[in-house]
């Protein structure tokens, strides 16, 4: 007997540009037209440029965390998990559920949005030293680790040793260790009328960059101007300057610098997925290179976007390609998920094509920094646009006003000094948030597969076609 099942369409990544994707099939695809599965570890999609607020306690974790069963329509499958490997022969991709057991996710159509992890170098100490600023966990983490380092200075007898706590070094001069270095300082200068036995003289801030400018994709009237805000706090500004080694209780800073401190926070920009590197494909910059319709070269059914694609910026002639920003990511899921069903009904594709809205920059309080369609603007108005198009972007309703209300109570009732647990026994550092270990050889992918098909263990193996 002869039968034909549904054609499987595969979302790996639940971020901006993977939700955006699943939400646009869903509206779009006939019922029973295919069958959509997305894989993702997390049953969230993370609102990450307001991380830097939640590590400086101005947002709950909750807030910026939108759940997606409550956005969603019910009609996607989600595979509770990580994708740690992809076998484009065999349209297989290889999945480690949240128990540890191994899946083997059959596809026809597979939309890698697996987004990026942080960028790290050979520096001794970094990777047992640092902590990033890329999830949900490292941020409240981070907000319990400064608050622990203003605990103990505070019973602290010692003065070297309360020197040290209340040094704190960021690495990275983009948005992200921009705005956490910001955030984080004002919740500290905060701190003081609370920690009577405090200097608030020995609380420093470090930020430093390997670049010659602060955040150049500003310009240099709004990079030089947020420099000043952030110098005018207090925080101290290093560029053409980066880490040379890192130990449990200093940073030396190639420039010969040594600074005493417990706190590193490394933001020194991102690069693609490990699981990229699963499998043979040309990369651009540690991103998969793909066609401006977001398909990868060479490899059938296989649609890439977000931070680990290389999608050409035809906004700017196509010789460039897209920031990996929200901004981007979003645009991008609609369309390849446009794409995929053009696809599957034997249509055209359609390039992406977006030009740039323009960049935010909230540095806590009334400071800011912003650019929309090319206005600069700076201090409360700046905050207002960058606040507003944060708020306007999040996706549900509740979301929403968890947000706003949280920005209220903050701004009425200032900041708390809550410990919640995440500072315990042994510290966790950037291999423990991101499990960049987790992740599969290209000839462990295919031995992986090929043991699952001579087992039939594949699951939906042989859909879209007739057996």
């Amino acid at each position: 007997m002869m039968s034909v099942s549904r054609p499987r369409i595969l979302v790996v990544g639940a971020g901006f540009a993977g939700v955006g994707c699943v939400r646009h099939l869903e509206r779009k695809l006939e019922r029973g037209e295919a069958d959509v599965t997305l894989v993702t570890p997390y049953s969230y999609q993370l609102y990450l440029p307001l991380l830097p607020q939640v590590a400086s306690g101005v947002l709950t974790p909750q807030s910026i965390a939108i759940s997606l069963r409550r956005s969603r329509k019910y009609r996607t499958r989600i595979v509770p998990g990580r994708a740690i490997g992809v076998d484009p022969e065999a349209k297989v991709c290889v999945v480690r559920t949240l128990t540890g057991r191994i899946l083997n996710e059959s596809y026809d159509y597979i939309v890698l949005t697996p987004g990026s992890v942080t960028r790290t170098f050979d520096i001794p100490g970094l990777t047992e030293y640092a902590v990033g600023m890329k999830t949900l966990a490292e941020a409240a983490y981070i907000r319990d680790h400064v608050i622990s380092q203003l605990d103990l200075a505070d019973a602290s007898d010692d003065p070297d040793e309360r020197a040290a706590r209340l040094q704190f070094v960021v690495v990275g001069g983009g948005y992200a260790g921009t705005e956490t270095a910001a955030c984080l300082q004002r919740l500290t200068h905060a701190a003081v009328e609370r920690y009577p036995r405090l200097d608030p003289g020995l609380i420093r801030w470090h930020l430093i960059d390997i670049a010659p400018k602060l955040m150049p994709e500003l310009g240099d009237r709004l990079g030089q101007q947020a420099m000043k805000i952030l110098r005018h706090r207090g925080i101290d500004v290093s560029l053409g300057v980066s880490v040379a080694k890192v130990t449990e209780d200093q940073v030396t800073f190639t420039d010969g610098r040594v600074i005493p401190t417990y706190t590193l926070i490394w933001t020194a920009g991102v690069v693609g997925s490990p699981l990229i590197d699963t499998f043979d494909a040309e990369k651009i910059r540690g991103r998969l290179r793909t066609t401006a319709e977001m398909t990868v070269p060479g490899q059938d059914g296989m649609f890439a976007l977000g931070d680990a694609a290389a999608v050409p910026d035809l906004a700017k002639g196509g010789d460039a390609i897209c920031p990996p920003t929200a901004q981007h990511a979003m645009r991008q899921g609609k369309v390849v998920a446009e794409n995929v069903i053009a696809a599957l009904r034997g249509e055209p594709l359609k390039p992406y094509v977006h030009h740039d809205l323009g960049l935010v920059v909230d540095l806590g309080g009334k400071d800011a920094v912003s650019r929309p369609l090319g206005i600069e603007l700076r201090g409360i108005l700046a905050q207002i646009v960058a606040r507003g198009y944060h708020w306007s972007a999040l996706r549900t309703g509740v979301a929403k006003v968890r947000v706003l209300v949280n920005w209220l109570l903050n701004a009425v009732a200032g900041d708390d000094f809550v410990r919640t647990g995440f500072q315990r026994g042994r510290p966790a550092r950037l291999r423990d948030f991101e499990h960049t270990d987790a992740y599969l050889t290209p000839d462990q992918v295919r031995a992986e597969v090929g043991q699952a098909e001579s087992a039939g263990k594949i699951e939906g193996k042989g859909s879209g076609a007739a057996s």
